[in-house]
């Protein structure tokens, strides 16, 4: 490859996991409530959702595209306490896409997990496309259009936002 080699570091992470995980796509936790489930792409990573999504959106912003190589990213929020490792955490990895800014995916396959900010640090962004089941909601904008790739066409009827 050309051009510049990111270094990445393996991540300590209040995110822990757990040593028991279930395989089935949404199970419920002790309150009766919705877990989903998600996954990289070789399954050695899992994790599960506990609590409500944030809106979820699709990113057309150039940091969004070229980590994840397709012209736009499905992301949601989610509160730190709804989000844990289930299996694997120890192979998170992660990149300083910008000040502040830290992209973990899968030092094996490679797989977008989730955005941390240092400024938002109760809240992750979870990369949607990983999740092993439906997470109940669609999505309900188009974000940073200005910096979508030149091919993409928005016909949707969902908002766009700058």
């Amino acid at each position: 490859f050309r051009g510049k080699r990111h270094r990445t570091a393996q991540v300590s992470s209040p995110l822990s996991a757990a040593p028991d995980a279930r395989d089935t796509l949404r199970t419920s936790d002790e309150r009766g409530s919705d877990v989903l489930k998600g996954s990289c792409l070789c399954g050695k990573i899992r994790y599960e959702v506990s609590g409500p999504l944030g809106s979820i959106v699709y990113c057309h912003c150039s940091q969004c595209r070229k980590a994840s190589g397709s012209s736009f990213t499905t992301n949601a929020s989610i509160a730190v306490e709804h989000f844990r490792f289930t299996h694997g955490a120890e192979l998170l990895r992660e990149h300083a896409s910008s000040p502040g800014v830290r992209r973990c995916f899968c030092g094996e396959c490679g797989s977008p997990i989730i955005k941390r900010v240092d400024s938002s640090p109760d809240s992750v962004r979870l990369r949607l496309g990983t999740l092993d089941g439906d997470p109940g909601a669609k999505p309900v904008a188009h974000i940073f259009v200005g910096s979508r790739a030149p091919w993409t066409e928005l016909s949707d009827g969902l908002p766009q936002r700058e």
